[in-house]
């Protein structure tokens, strides 16, 4: 049920993103340029680059435009710095929400985040008030085009793998954080094709919505989110309906 789930999930972000395809780009920019900053510009010895392109090679960034972000951070020492924050708050009826975010300016991006909350009947929490219901784990999700579950098993049952999710349609596997980075590249050598690679934090429980205006209420907010220059990526425990499926 997750696995189908998180693959419905998967495609309908990416359908979203079709039209704001600039926007996921200046995105993945960013975050490549944080990681050169924090690592280096070489993604062999710079683990947390090679997440970062892995990551926005499964959303479609050209390679040459992931080359002159990593270029362009390595020569800038001038440009904004970017800080890594996280905030927690509540949704409609309770919705746990996390939104990780790089920003060079936290009044401002706490500022529009409250808002948002606040504008869809949520409200912006402390930090560690929706966290402890979230688990960090490697998520890595392959498009079943015709792999038997023998050969997937066969080659992602490695060091650090907790789960794999076998469907029709898709395969999670699921990593501890340490071993994300060597999973995914061993995975990569032997030819697959992620449609998503990255850290993502997985709730422990889920919470239905059954009133449709709580429900468009949380479709809205969770778009201006996703919206926001700012924001990275937002982590949820809504069981929507595509969960319900």
């Amino acid at each position: 049920m997750a696995g189908h789930s998180k693959w419905n999930n998967i495609k309908r972000k990416k359908e979203a993103a079709d039209s704001k395809r600039g926007q996921i780009f200046t995105k993945m920019g960013r975050e490549i340029a944080v990681a050169v900053k924090e690592g280096g510009a070489d993604p062999a010895t710079n683990s947390r680059l090679r997440d970062a392109i892995a990551k926005a090679k499964a959303n479609n960034l050209p390679n040459d435009n992931i080359d002159r972000a990593i270029k362009k951070a390595a020569g800038d020492s001038d440009r904004n710095q970017y800080e890594e924050i996280i905030y927690e708050g509540y949704g409609p009826n309770g919705v746990a929400v996390m939104v990780e975010t790089l920003t060079d300016n936290r009044n401002r991006t706490a500022g529009d985040l409250r808002h948002y909350f606040d504008k869809y009947g949520g409200n912006l929490g402390q930090s560690g008030s929706v966290s402890y219901m979230f688990t960090r784990k490697g998520v890595l999700v392959i498009e079943n085009t015709g792999i038997s579950e023998e050969k997937i098993f066969e080659d992602a049952l490695l060091d650090g793998v907790q789960d794999i999710e076998y469907s029709e349609e898709a395969i999670a596997i699921y990593t501890d954080t340490g071993a994300f980075s060597g999973v995914r590249d061993a995975l990569d050598k032997l030819g697959y094709q992620f449609v998503s690679a990255q850290l993502e934090y997985e709730p422990s429980s889920y919470t239905q919505l059954t009133d449709p205006d709580q429900r468009q209420k949380m479709q809205k907010m969770l778009e201006l989110f996703e919206d926001h220059d700012d924001v990275q990526s937002v982590w949820h425990n809504w069981e929507n309906e595509d969960d319900e499926d």
